[in-house]
C-alpha cells in the first residue's frame, strides 16, 4: 500500500471560458472540474461517479491529456506530464490510453477493422515480429472478436462487437493505464456484462490499471476497487467499493444509492427513497462553500459560508461533508443530532432524481 502510485492527481482544474461580444470578452467560465485530488494504484480499479454533467468525462481527458488543465497537477508513474507538450506525450500515450463511450461514433466508418486497429502501431512506427496484420488478428481474438473480421467495417458489426473493437484498439500498444469512459452506457443491457467480464479479464490477463468512468452504480459496484463521488466539479467522497456501498457518508452519495432499483420487493421496502428537490446548479455559477447544499436535507448555515474539506473520517474512506453519515465516532454528535431531522426528511417532496 506504501508504493508509488501510478496516477496521482492533485487539484485538477479545468475551466472553459465563455466569451460575449464581437470582441469575445470573457464573462465567465465553466467549472467542468474544480479541483480533485485522488490516487490510483497500479493494477487497481478506481470507479469515478455521478450525474451528468458533473465532470467526469472532462476529468478523464485531462488525465488522457487530450484537454490541457486550467491548473493542479497530473503524475503518471513518477512523471509530472500537466503541461508535457505533445511531442514528449507521443511515447506516452503507449502507456494510458481511452475507451470512448460511443462504439458508434469513435470507429472512423471508412476504415477496416484492420486498419483501425492497426493504427496504433503505424501512428508510434512500431514493427511487431510477424507484421501488423498478425497482431492485430492476435488482438482481436484476444477480445473475442474473429481474427477473420480483418478487413470488415465498423457497419457490419453490432454495438458490443464495436465496442470490442475500440477495447482492441486501446489495447494494441499494452498500456498500462486504461481510462474507460462509460464503456458499456451505450450497450444493450444483455451484452453490458459481457464487456464489463471481459475488461476484468483482460486486466488480470495483462496487468492494467483501470479509471472507469460511469453512471451506472451496480456496473461500477462489480468492477471497482474504490469508489470516487463527484458533484459539480468536485470529489465529496472516495472510499473502497465495501464502505462506500455498506455504509456511504455523503447526503449525495446516500441519495445515489437509494436510486439504484432493487429487484426484490421485500427488499425494496426497507430502503426509503431519496428525492431531491431542485436542479442541479449551473457549473458556470455554482454555489458557494458546499455545493450539494441547496439540494441537501442536512444542509446548515455552515455549509453555505464554509467549503468542507475531503477528509479521512474511517480507513480509506474519505469524505467532504460538514455533517457527514455512518461516520464512527460521530453518534450521539452533531452530525447524528442533524440526521434524526433526515430520517424524516429521507424522502422529500418529489423533485428532480438523484440519477
Amino acid at each position: 500500500m506504501n508504493e508509488e502510485p501510478l496516477l496521482s492527481v492533485q487539484g485538477l482544474e479545468k475551466h472553459f471560458p465563455v466569451t460575449k461580444g464581437l470582441l469575445q470578452r470573457q464573462v465567465g467560465a465553466v467549472r467542468a472540474v474544480d479541483g480533485i485530488s485522488f490516487d490510483v494504484r497500479k493494477g487497481e480499479t478506481l470507479g469515478l461517479v455521478g450525474e451528468s454533467g458533473c465532470g467526469k468525462t472532462t476529468t478523464g481527458r485531462l488525465i488522457t491529456r487530450l484537454i490541457e488543465p486550467s491548473a493542479g497537477k497530473i503524475v503518471y508513474a513518477g512523471q509530472d506530464i500537466t503541461h508535457m507538450s505533445q511531442g514528449r506525450l507521443r511515447p506516452l500515450r503507449r502507456d494510458v490510453q481511452m475507451i470512448f463511450q460511443d462504439p458508434y461514433s469513435s470507429l472512423n466508418p471508412r476504415h477496416t477493422v484492420g486498419a483501425i486497429v492497426g493504427a496504433p502501431f503505424r501512428i508510434q512506427g512500431i514493427k511487431t515480429e510477424q507484421g501488423t496484420k498478425k497482431a492485430v488478428q492476435g488482438i482481436l481474438e484476444l477480445v473475442g472478436l474473429n481474427p477473420e473480421h480483418y478487413n470488415r467495417y465498423p457497419h457490419e458489426f453490432s454495438g458490443g462487437q464495436r465496442q470490442r473493437i475500440g477495447i482492441a484498439r486501446t489495447l494494441a500498444l499494452k498500456p498500462k493505464l486504461i481510462i474507460a469512459d462509460e464503456p458499456v452506457s451505450a450497450l444493450d443491457v444483455s451484452i453490458q456484462a459481457q464487456v464489463v467480464n471481459l475488461l476484468e479479464d483482460l486486466q488480470g490477463e495483462l496487468d492494467l490499471t483501470y479509471v472507469v468512468i460511469a453512471h451506472d452504480l451496480s456496473v461500477v459496484r462489480h468492477i471497482s476497487d474504490r469508489v470516487a463521488v463527484m458533484y459539480l466539479g468536485k470529489i465529496v467522497e472516495i472510499a473502497d467499493r465495501k464502505g462506500l456501498y455498506e455504509s456511504p457518508m455523503h447526503p449525495y452519495t446516500n441519495a445515489l444509492l437509494s436510486a439504484v432499483p432493487i429487484p426484490d420487493p421485500k427488499r425494496r421496502k426497507e430502503r426509503e427513497r431519496i428525492r431531491l428537490q431542485g436542479d442541479v446548479p449551473s457549473p458556470l455559477n455554482p454555489p458557494p462553500a458546499c455545493r450539494f447544499h441547496t439540494r441537501c436535507w442536512k444542509a446548515q448555515e455552515i455549509c453555505t459560508q464554509v467549503e468542507p474539506p475531503l477528509e479521512t473520517l474511517a480507513p480509506g474512506h474519505q469524505v467532504a461533508c460538514h455533517f457527514p453519515e455512518n461516520a464512527p465516532g460521530l453518534a450521539g454528535g452533531l452530525a447524528d443530532g442533524v440526521s434524526g431531522g433526515a430520517a424524516s426528511a429521507g424522502a422529500v417532496p418529489a423533485g428532480t432524481d438523484p440519477a
